[in-house]
């Protein structure tokens, strides 16, 4: 008998409304690349239950090692329910019949991977980013292999197998007025869809680019910004604007903007769950509920909110799939805190390439990655972010120099209505420890920044 079914007879025992309990096997293999050499090869197994218990509408929750000693923890998650206030707006864990599709999910290519192998990859990579005008080269691999299980009271029963992989690369150089650098990243969910020729020439291009950049002396200008730039924007600011809870809460700038024109006409964004080979694709939310294609702006309209079973029923509602146990540093964990997050939030790609744009430009930036970016008030939509490498000057259509740092303060509402090109470059982009995206360059008027 495995660890979850012993777990779910010990809870049963109890008479308790309502059981559920999920369960991760994961195996993460971690390379660290670190002054331009191999530093870390690291494997690590583990195995935890997620146990979330319901008696009239009371909810307890434990999160627990297999390991560990399960039957002592249940014991203490029994002890604690009558001390949890009862949540009356709860509805039940789902028991609807599953859906079976599951392209796109999992390698068993990348499972078979040997630690020669690996470490050849990461290899190639370093070897494929060195150049003589880069003084050290930093980054990291990650493997994961994972196999998930939910079991609640409600007849539900899934398991799902899982392969995700994901490089990341910062090329740097000191052969500069100031120290410089350049990223490149590359991710999916099977081996092929590594590119490490790609990520090893951007890194390397996007440093050597950056070398004795140049003081901004503008304050007002058009930005184009690259897909990794505009993946940091998507997790950090604009996501969470489209959370039924931020909705309901009124923490969201678009609160009582619902079915109305929050953006540009040409720009709308989706959270789609089934696109194979993306990071965050999955055919049933880690709740047990069936994902959907969610349409959050179509058109420059807003049209719609995603939920986990907690936040749609709080608002008496339904919930839209989107029940996330987040796994570090990829994939599904066992946590009891199930957030409401996209699994692929898409912002659908335009006409214009980034070589259009720059042309289209006559004053303004070409920013490649940000750093600290944060909402500084939600409600109004206001944020900051900062610029300080990958950033190229153009003027009158062309590209002059590379940018010294600068600081964005800006609000998403009026950004959004501010987009004058979309690109066709989309990328699979992820933050550390964030959502993946599926983004274009996108290019932004009446920006305002400040130099560093």
């Amino acid at each position: 008998m495995s660890a979850l079914e012993k777990a779910y007879d010990k809870c049963k025992k109890s008479d308790f409304d309502e059981i559920e309990i999920a369960s991760i096997k994961k195996k993460i293999i971690t390379v660290r690349i670190t002054d331009s050499e191999i530093a870390e090869f690291k494997e690590i197994n583990d195995e935890n239950l997620g146990i979330r218990l319901v008696n009239e509408k009371r909810i307890s929750s434990l999160h627990t090692s297999i390991t560990s000693n399960i039957d002592k923890d249940i014991e203490f998650a029994i002890k604690k329910i009558d001390k949890q206030r009862p949540k009356d707006f709860w509805q039940g864990f789902p028991s609807k019949t599953l859906p079976n599709k599951k392209e796109g999910i999992f390698d068993s290519k990348l499972e078979e991977l040997s630690n020669e192998e690996i470490l050849e990859v990461s290899q190639n990579i370093i070897d494929l980013t060195q150049n003589e005008k880069i003084t050290s080269i930093t980054g990291s691999l990650h493997i994961v292999i994972d196999e998930f299980q939910l079991k609640n009271s409600s007849n539900l029963q899934f398991s799902e197998k899982s392969s995700y992989i994901s490089a990341f690369i910062n090329a740097e150089s000191e052969m500069s007025s100031v120290p410089v650098s350049g990223i490149g990243f590359s991710n999916g969910r099977n081996l092929d869809s590594l590119n490490i020729t790609q990520l090893a020439e951007d890194a390397q291009q996007m440093c050597i680019e950056n070398i004795n950049p140049q003081k901004i002396n503008f304050e007002d200008c058009s930005i184009i910004f690259q897909p990794y730039s505009v993946g940091e924007l998507m997790a950090f600011v604009i996501s969470s604007n489209f959370s039924t809870k931020f909705l309901d809460e009124k923490k969201s700038c678009f609160s009582n903007f619902h079915n109305q024109e929050i953006a540009v006409n040409n720009f709308s964004l989706i959270d789609d769950p089934h696109i194979p080979n993306s990071l965050g694709t999955k055919y049933v939310d880690d709740e047990g509920v069936p994902t959907q294609k969610n349409v959050l702006v179509e058109n420059g309209i807003f049209k719609n909110t995603f939920s986990n079973l907690l936040d749609a029923y709080k608002g008496n509602s339904k919930s839209t799939g989107n029940g996330i146990r987040q796994g570090n540093p990829l994939g599904r964990s066992s946590e009891t805190n199930v957030v409401s997050s996209p699994h692929n939030l898409q912002i659908l790609k335009g006409e214009s390439t980034v070589e259009d744009m720059i042309k289209n430009t006559k004053k303004g930036l070409l920013v490649n990655r940000l750093w600290y970016t944060y909402a500084v008030n939600p409600i109004k939509g206001d944020f900051s972010c900062t610029a300080r490498s990958g950033i190229q000057i153009i003027e009158n259509g062309q590209i002059t120099n590379p940018g010294k740092p600068v600081r964005i303060i800006h609000n998403l509402g009026t950004l959004l209505k501010n987009i004058s090109e979309i690109g066709k470059n989309q990328r699979n982009v992820i933050q550390w420890a964030s959502i993946p995206s599926i983004t274009p360059a996108i290019k932004v008027e009446n920006m305002k920044i400040k130099s560093i």
